[in-house]
C-alpha cells in the first residue's frame, strides 16, 4: 500500500518542535517522538489529540528543553489498518527522523510496527495496544509494553465477576487481534474460577455500528453476563443498545472488559452506574494523579486523560530521562541501547507512581479496580469512579515465566 507523505503530514498537522529554552544545540538533530494513534475513528477519544497532549506534557516535564536539547512530537492516524500503520512507521524512520513510536492502540498494527522497529533499531513504547504477544513470543529488545494488556484486564474483570456469583458469560467480540487475545485470556480466568462461557460472536471491526443482532443472540443465551470485548465507540454503542432492549432489566449484567473513564463520561452515570472496570490510572486517585491532570488539562480541557493517554506521558517521560542520561546523539544511534537503559532505571511518575520494567519489556505498576458511581455520589462531570481494590504491581500482570519471551531466559 502506498501512503502519500501528504497524508502523514495532514494527520500530523499538530506536529511541532518544542524549542529548547537555552537555544538549540548546534548541528544536532532533534529527538523525535511519533504518536501513531486513532485520530478519526472509533477510538479517537481514547487516543488521538489527548494522547499527543500528554506526550507534549512529558517533554515539558522532562527538563531536556532547559538543557538545550530539542525534542519534536509528530502524530499520524493509522486509520485502524495494519498496512497503513506499517507504511507510516517506515516513512517516519526512513525519511522523517523519528526515534520512538508511541501509542499504537490496535494490536494488529502494534505487532506489525514491532517488527519494523526492531529491524530499524528504533524504540516502540506501546501504550495503547493490549496484546500480550508483545511480551510473549513476539517480544523485542526494542519494545516496551507500557500500560495494560489483555491478561491484566481479563484477570481483574473476570475473577471479580465470577466471585460475585455471575458465572456464565457470553462474549461480543471485535474481530481483531485484540479481541481474539482477550477471548483467550478471559476464558482462562472464567474457567479457573469454575465459570463457563455460554457462547460468543465476533463482529466485523471497524465498521459495525448496529449490534442488535449480536445482543439478541447474547440475550437468548441466558448467560448471566454479557461481556463486551471491544472498546471506545463500539463499547458505548453496545451498552446504549443493550439498554434500549432492556437487557439489564431482565437480569443480565453488562461487563466492559476494556473500559475507560472517557467511556463512562460519554455514557453518563445514569446508564453506567455499577459498572466494574480496570484502569491503571484515574485522574482523581491521589495527589500525584491530580497534579498531573491539572498540568495537562489546559492542553485537552474537554477530555480527561485515561490510562493509555496517561501511559503515553509516563512512557515518554521515562524515555526522555534515558535520553538525558546517555545523550541525544547516542540515543538516536541505537534504540536497543536506550531500551536497555530504560529497563535498568526504576520508573516513577505522577501517573503510575513507582514501578519497573521487566526483561521481557513488560512495564509493571499497580492495577486498580473501580466501580462507576451512582449519580447521587458524583460531585462533577468527571467525578465518575470510586476505588474498589488495588492489585500490587508484581501481581497484576502475567508472570514472567509464562510468557515465552526469549529475552526472559
Amino acid at each position: 500500500m502506498t501512503i502519500q507523505r501528504r497524508q502523514i503530514l495532514a494527520t500530523g498537522a499538530g506536529a511541532a518542535l518544542l524549542t529548547p529554552r537555552r537555544g538549540r544545540a548546534q548541528a544536532q538533530a532533534p529527538i523525535r517522538l511519533g504518536v501513531l494513534g486513532d485520530f478519526s475513528g472509533p477510538y479517537r477519544h481514547l487516543s488521538g489529540p489527548t494522547n499527543v497532549a500528554c506526550v507534549r506534557q512529558a517533554v515539558q516535564d522532562s527538563g531536556l528543553l532547559d538543557r538545550g536539547i530539542a525534542v519534536e512530537v509528530v502524530q499520524a492516524d493509522h486509520l485502524q489498518r495494519a498496512d497503513t500503520g506499517a507504511a507510516i512507521t517506515r516513512e517516519w524512520f526512513d525519511r522523517g527522523g523519528v526515534d520512538v513510536i508511541l501509542e499504537v492502540n490496535n494490536s494488529s498494527i502494534a505487532l506489525a510496527v514491532n517488527g519494523i522497529v526492531r529491524e530499524k533499531d528504533k524504540v516502540h513504547l506501546n501504550t495503547g495496544a493490549a496484546s500480550t504477544e508483545l511480551t510473549g513470543p513476539g517480544c523485542s529488545p526494542n519494545t516496551i509494553h507500557w500500560t495494560y494488556d489483555t491478561y491484566m484486564a481479563a484477570r481483574s474483570s473476570g475473577v471479580a465477576t465470577v466471585r460475585s456469583g455471575a458465572d456464565s458469560f457470553y462474549f461480543i467480540t471485535a474481530d481483531m487481534a485484540f479481541g481474539h487475545q482477550m477471548e483467550r485470556d478471559l476464558t482462562r480466568f472464567i474457567e479457573e474460577g469454575n465459570g463457563r462461557v455460554a457462547g460468543r460472536v465476533r463482529y466485523p471491526f471497524p465498521g459495525t455500528s448496529d449490534f442488535s443482532a449480536f445482543l439478541l443472540q447474547a440475550q437468548a443465551s441466558r448467560a448471566k453476563v454479557i461481556a463486551f470485548l471491544n472498546a471506545g465507540a463500539d463499547l458505548i454503542n453496545c451498552v446504549k443498545q443493550a439498554n434500549e432492549f432492556g437487557i439489564t432489566r431482565r437480569g443480565q449484567k453488562l461487563l466492559g472488559i476494556i473500559s475507560f473513564v472517557n467511556d463512562i463520561h460519554s455514557l453518563g452515570l445514569q446508564t453506567a452506574q455499577g459498572f466494574l472496570l480496570t484502569e491503571c490510572f484515574y485522574w482523581d486517585l491521589n495527589d500525584r494523579t491530580r497534579a498531573f491532570t491539572r498540568r495537562v488539562l489546559p492542553r485537552t480541557p474537554d477530555n480527561y486523560p485515561n490510562q493509555c493517554q496517561g501511559g503515553a506521558y509516563s512512557a515518554a517521560l521515562h524515555y526522555l530521562k534515558a535520553v538525558g542520561e546517555m545523550g541525544p546523539a547516542r540515543a538516536k544511534a541505537s534504540g536497543r541501547e536506550v531500551v536497555e537503559l530504560m529497563k535498568r532505571m526504576p520508573t516513577d511518575d505522577d501517573v503510575f507512581g513507582p514501578g519497573r520494567i521487566r526483561p521481557d519489556g513488560r512495564k509493571l505498576h499497580p492495577v486498580h479496580l473501580f466501580e462507576v458511581k451512582r449519580p447521587s455520589e458524583s460531585t462533577g462531570p468527571w467525578d465518575l469512579m470510586k476505588l474498589v481494590q488495588t492489585t500490587p504491581a508484581e501481581e497484576g500482570f502475567r508472570p514472567l515465566a509464562e510468557g515465552g519471551c526469549p529475552l526472559a531466559s
